[in-house]
């Protein structure tokens, strides 16, 4: 059973940091490519940021220079680290894991930011 679990969502004013993170099972993990989505209220999921089973990494534009993405394979873990951020950025975010044809969400966490 495939299981991707996000956690460390949360409230924060303005500018402020927080770090999600994606435990997942059932799956080989380092085959996979792990990516960050968001959906904010009244619009369709975005992509945020992607880490590739070799380590190349792709960002939107709109959180190039303020979110880093990593992935620790021993733990079957990819993380977001979100720093400066946004009222924009408010949304709920979503862990995906895709390889070979198979893509697999999460139930994703709330972040509000908040003036």
């Amino acid at each position: 059973q495939v299981q991707l679990v996000e956690s460390g969502g949360g409230l924060v004013q303005t500018g402020g940091s927080l770090r999600l993170s994606c435990a997942t099972s059932g799956i080989i993990f380092s085959m996979n490519v792990m990516g960050w989505y968001r959906q904010a209220p009244g619009k369709q999921r975005e992509f945020v940021a992607r880490i590739f089973n070799r380590g190349s990494i792709d960002y939107a534009e709109s959180v190039k220079d303020r979110f880093t993405i990593s992935r620790d394979n021993t733990k079957n873990t990819v993380y977001l680290q979100m720093n400066n951020l946004k009222s924009e950025d408010t949304a709920v975010y979503y862990c995906s894991a895709s390889a070979y044809g198979n893509v697999y969400w999460g139930q994703g966490t709330q972040v509000t930011v908040s003036s």
